[in-house]
């Protein structure tokens, strides 16, 4: 009968909380060495002295308010727009190439949720002790140790996510000095808005959200079924080997050795649980392909040392395809690039990273443009000359300050009328335009189809740049 009362479910789920155990193993020393690499980028490299003259001597540094970018000796203005397009580019086919290769290794190792999240749960484990005393501490009513224990967990916390904050906000300025701002209150206001939200979403997102971002606000583990194949990768427990007929069973009597347990048409698994144990998602990968495994690893670690202790092969989880699985006897895992998909991917990353690098090996401390003005195209003068009048516009684009000086070539020097502006000097990141009137005679004219304008900086002669331009006069000739 039914009731009357219908049964309603919530909208979320509560949170569980995962007490992960820590484990040794080759995919941990990865992840501990992607941590330390990460964190000796992000953290150090604001502080990077880089000399630059005048400029701000600090090895990257994003000047929005000056609307210039500074990446070592590359400064990037607006109009460099493309290049950020391209590397945008660059970044999400390469987390296209990966992921149809080998899953989810993005999340698993190099996402910043991820990498934050290992050393908040580092900090927690050397505070609160391993994954039985957490549970401990948990469990137990209010105390001095509970509170103590707790409160310095979460001290840590929030001082590792201000630091994170304020060196996210320190990239967008001149580090140290903003430093000293920061610390005296004379910072803007802004600044300590920043540093405010970005230390609490840090400390929410690593600290007590933790697996539930990727769970239900990343949408990359969403969509990553579109770019599995059956030939991917990923982190999988052999069923066949670790169910057998009967499923998995504990190493007791009787139970102990390899022979003895396919005997009784018993897997290799010992259902120790470890595996799930270590997961930072807390999922059993027993249970197939899960949205949440962000294909980190541990689990294999944890596997790999329990089948070393009983004495058993192995690789019982692993990563492999779903393809080599389903074979009666499967085989050596490996990469399966050879497929359409993969290589259209591979093409176009090492399309568009040539670009990027040819780009940025040709490029110059300053831009030019020569344009003619054509209202009218040319203008015959009362002495019976022939006049053209162009437009040299120029933006210099190096850290400093920079003369320029502004030449002809095919035509004689006299012919052409820059003004007061044969030399021009220009601070960083500005352009100029100049209005430069070449005369030549009839004579001159029927000789000349087409000469060129040189700009030289005066502090490196041989970077000299050309513009070639055409000088109309048909209809008079």
């Amino acid at each position: 009968m039914q009731s009357g009362i219908e049964e309603q479910s919530a909208l979320y789920q509560k949170r569980i909380p995962i007490f992960q155990r820590s484990i040794h193993g080759s995919f941990r020393r990865f992840k501990w060495a992607v941590l330390a690499l990460a964190y000796g980028v992000f953290f150090g490299l604001v502080w990077l002295p880089w000399p630059r003259g005048t400029e701000p001597a600090q090895a990257l540094l994003l000047d929005i308010a000056a609307r210039k970018f500074y990446i070592f000796n590359f400064v990037f203005y607006p109009q460099d727009l493309i290049l950020l397009s391209v590397l945008l580019f660059i970044a999400a086919t390469l987390l296209f190439f990966v992921t149809s290769l080998v899953g989810r290794a993005f999340c698993g190792y190099f996402c910043f949720q991820t990498v934050w999240t290992d050393f908040f749960v580092w900090v927690e484990h050397l505070i609160q002790g391993e994954r039985p005393a957490r549970i401990r501490l948990y469990k137990q009513p209010w105390n001095r140790e509970k509170i103590l224990k707790l409160g310095a967990t979460h001290l840590v916390w929030l001082l590792a996510a201000f630091w994170t904050g304020f060196t996210f906000t320190a990239y967008f300025t001149y580090a140290p000095q903003f430093f000293i701002d920061f610390v005296t209150g004379q910072a803007h206001p802004t600044a300590y808005l920043t540093v405010a939200i970005l230390t609490a979403s840090t400390y929410v997102a690593a600290g007590l959200a933790r697996e539930q971002i990727c769970n239900y606000i990343c949408p990359y583990g969403r969509f990553q079924s579109v770019m599995y194949d059956p030939e991917t990768l990923a982190v999988a427990y052999d069923e066949k080997r670790g169910e057998g007929q009967l499923g998995r069973a504990a190493l007791r009597s009787g139970m102990k050795t390899l022979e003895a347990r396919h005997a009784q048409q018993h897997g290799d698994c010992i259902d120790c649980g470890l595996c799930v144990q270590v997961c930072p998602a807390g999922i059993d990968i027993r249970n197939g392909m899960q949205y949440a495994c962000i294909s980190c690893g541990l689990c294999i670690d944890a596997c790999n040392s329990i089948m070393l202790s009983v004495g058993f092969p192995r690789g019982l989880i692993r990563y492999d395809s779903e393809v080599n699985l389903k074979q009666v006897q499967p085989v050596r895992p490996k990469l399966h690039w050879k497929r359409l998909k993969v290589m259209g991917y591979g093409a176009a990353l090492l399309a568009m990273a040539g670009f990027l690098v040819v780009n940025l090996a040709s490029r110059s401390d300053f831009d030019h443009t020569v344009n003619q003005v054509r209202s009218p195209l040319y203008v015959l003068l009362s002495d019976g000359s022939i006049r053209n009048r162009y437009q040299v516009r120029i933006t210099n684009r190096a850290s400093q300050a920079e003369t320029y000086r502004i030449g002809v070539r095919g035509i004689p020097e006299a012919a052409a009328d820059f003004g007061n502006f044969h030399e021009v000097a220009l601070k960083s990141g500005k352009s100029l335009m100049v209005l430069v009137s070449v005369k030549l005679t009839p004579e001159q004219a029927a000789k000349v189809t087409q000469f060129e304008f040189t700009i030289t900086p005066l502090s490196r002669p041989l970077a000299q740049h050309v513009g070639r331009a055409r000088f109309y006069a048909k209809d008079v000739l």
